[in-house]
């Protein structure tokens, strides 16, 4: 009989950190190797293959290059990219260059997530109350084989261990590597009547040959930058010594004694309360505090993430998770993390970039804050092919427009119609007078724009506040009037948090379907299902009506909380609405995505896609491209603006 699929796991060797070089960096390395491979074909018993000592059989190598065959792995990226590097070794008959095509491979993982699940073979496993759960020595056991040992009389010297050190460990090993292939047939068999819509396995697909194309780095550039951080932050640490005679200014504790003995109270140093303490200081305690910021500075760690994961051909891969963020199926960014990196202002940005690529600490420090400038250059560090260039392009309030659309608040519709600027008129609405960005009433664009970022899902005052409304000079008293303003001028969107609510609740409650603003709620086995316009559903598990802190009823269901636990976590209308418009944007986001398949998307980033293209590349086309509706919301209205660039930078 031919084979249909193979459910796959590798246990590993190699010598570069997995952790902080992701899997394209780590399977390229000279020193990696596979150990174990354990498989099943066909959902039959698993077979485990010791590539210490025997050859794979051939059946099972071509498979693997056999596109018509479907490979499961529970985290499927990390076996494919292991596997391509192992067969481009060992076997470049059958692999020569590149990656193994995406196209006949499903994680497991993704297929967890999509049900709102753990995002651990653990986890999954401990929640699905499988019976057969993943080895919980299987961490030693990785500590022992995969990495390398430190050096130690007791075992002669070795910096590894290999399976004749400790027989016994070894086969303990071999059980766990079978154990975890069996754990993910399990929960293939367990999922079986909830699969992961075609669509979204191509969408993965998508994702797999964005992560397999990478990015490039100037790594002269990025290895500048580093060297420039050390000297700079030696040469403040020096200067900190002294003016303040501290052994170590680093610390915070023996800073903050410093402090004291210079009429100067605070439990902490934090930016909140060094912006504080500066209004009030002398001149030298400033001075001190001032420095101290530009040592705490992080900026470089980025800097070295990127040299942690660029490849041998300087390209950077695997920064993208594909349903990373598990409520709601958005990306999350990995390894160097381009979903936080710093904006840009530098008005010179390109000539900044020139001098600091020269590594000239006297040159920089004379022209630049040198700490401040690393922190703005970060993105610079992402480059095109040579003669490429960057077309970076993406949506305007890409959420406040699903949001408007779904709640059916008009006004803010012929906004979007109009291209005028949403937080200008949603003040203009809110106060009852015009405001222009840069004319009439210019100072109220600002509360119109945090009352924005604050009040679309429910947020009150709290909400006000932890967007820093009080920093940017709002009064306590002036929060809940705007609070109000926002929620009259929108009673659209008002209304639809409560419809929500109570179509959520009724399914629950009854366990009937229900349906409001084009958006089902159904509750099927023990899970709370929310399809959305594109047919994607989101799932919440084990949900049940609880009580709030306010004694009032909500909707509870299970997942991990802010802590990363598995617990049981609270939700009510607005919360999910959240859920739906960030849900819906990134469904807007995987059909442009889609649009733009043809050309060379290297990275993505909320509402953004950035693309490698030839110089001669009309940036129009792309942004058009962007813009089209999908058909399930064909009469939404989007924008999609872009900017073309010879390095990653902010608009």
């Amino acid at each position: 009989m031919p084979i249909k699929e193979l459910s796959i796991d590798l246990e590993t060797y190699c010598e570069v950190d997995l952790r902080k070089s992701g899997v394209y960096r780590y399977a390229e390395d000279d020193s990696f190797e596979i150990l174990l491979l354990a498989v099943s074909v066909d959902n039959e018993p698993v077979t485990v293959y010791d590539l210490t000592k025997e050859e794979l059989p051939d059946e099972i190598l071509q498979a693997l290059v056999d596109d018509t065959i479907i490979k499961w792995a529970f985290n499927a990226s990390f076996e494919r990219i292991c596997l391509s590097n192992w067969l481009k070794k060992h076997h470049p008959e059958l692999l020569s260059e590149g990656f193994l095509s995406p196209n006949s491979w499903r994680c497991s993982m993704v297929w967890s997530a999509y049900l709102g699940l753990p995002l651990s073979l653990e986890g999954v496993g401990t929640v699905l109350k499988l019976k057969n759960q993943k080895l919980k020595e299987g961490g030693d056991l990785i500590r022992y084989f995969c990495l390398p040992c430190k050096p130690t009389k007791v075992n002669g010297g070795r910096t590894r261990n290999f399976p004749n050190h400790a027989p016994d460990k070894w086969s303990a090993f071999i059980d766990y590597n079978k154990r975890d292939v069996e754990v993910e047939l399990a929960i293939k068999e367990k999922l079986r009547n909830y699969p992961v819509p075609v669509f979204v396995w191509e969408e993965y697909h998508q994702d797999q040959i964005i992560n397999d194309r990478g990015i490039g780095i100037d790594v002269d550039f990025v290895n500048a930058a580093i060297a420039i951080d050390g000297e700079s932050k030696t040469k403040i640490q020096e200067e900190l010594r002294k003016l303040t005679r501290l052994d170590n200014p680093n610390s915070v504790l023996q800073m903050i004694g410093w402090l004291r003995e210079h009429g100067v109270t605070t439990d902490s140093l934090d930016k909140k309360s060094v912006k504080k303490l500066l209004k009030t200081v002398d001149e030298k305690t400033a001075q001190v505090l001032k420095l101290r910021q530009q040592a705490a500075k992080s900026s470089v760690s980025k800097y070295q993430a990127m040299m942690n994961c660029v490849c041998k051909d300087g390209r950077a891969r695997g920064m993208f998770q594909f349903y990373g963020a598990n409520r709601t199926g958005r990306w999350a960014g990995r390894l160097v993390q381009l979903q936080n990196l710093p904006q840009n202002h530098l008005p010179d940005l390109e000539e900044a970039r020139k001098l600091f690529k020269t590594g000239d600490l006297e040159a920089t420090e004379l022209l630049y804050n040198t700490q401040y400038t690393l922190s703005q250059l970060i993105r610079t560090a992402f480059v095109p092919s040579d003669r490429k260039k960057f077309i970076v392009c993406d949506f305007s309030a890409i959420e406040a427009r699903v949001l408007s659309h779904l709640a059916g608040e008009t006004w803010r519709s012929r906004v979007f119609e109009k291209g005028k600027d949403i937080y200008c008129m949603s003040a203009s609405q809110m106060f009852g007078v015009p405001v222009e960005k840069h004319g009439q009433n210019a100072d109220l664009r600002q509360k119109g724009k945090i009352a924005e970022l604050a009040c679309g899902y429910g947020g009150a005052v709290g909400a006000l506040k932890a967007m820093g409304a009080i920093d940017m000079g709002l009064e306590e008293q002036e929060l809940q009037p705007l609070v109000d303003s926002w929620r009259q001028a929108n009673p659209s969107i008002v209304l639809f948090w409560w419809d929500v609510d109570r179509a959520v609740k009724t399914a629950v409650k009854e366990q009937i379907q229900t349906e409001t603003h084009g958006i089902q709620f159904e509750v099927r086995n023990g899970m709370l299902f929310i399809t959305l316009p594109s047919g994607r559903k989101l799932a919440y598990v084990k949900p049940k009506m609880g009580e709030n802190q306010f004694g009032g009823e909500s909707v509870t269901y299970e997942g991990t909380g802010t802590a990363k636990h598995w617990e049981r976590l609270e939700s009510y209308g607005p919360k999910f609405v959240e859920n739906i418009v960030q849900a819906i944007s990134r469904d807007i986001l995987a059909y442009s995505m889609r649009q733009l398949s043809e050309f060379k998307i290297v990275g993505h980033v909320h509402d953004e896609v950035i693309i490698e293209c030839d110089q001669d590349q009309d940036l129009e086309e792309i942004s058009t491209l962007m813009g089209i509706a999908p058909d399930w919301m064909s009469d939404i209205n989007l924008r999609a603006d872009g900017y073309e660039c010879s390095f990653y930078q902010k608009d």
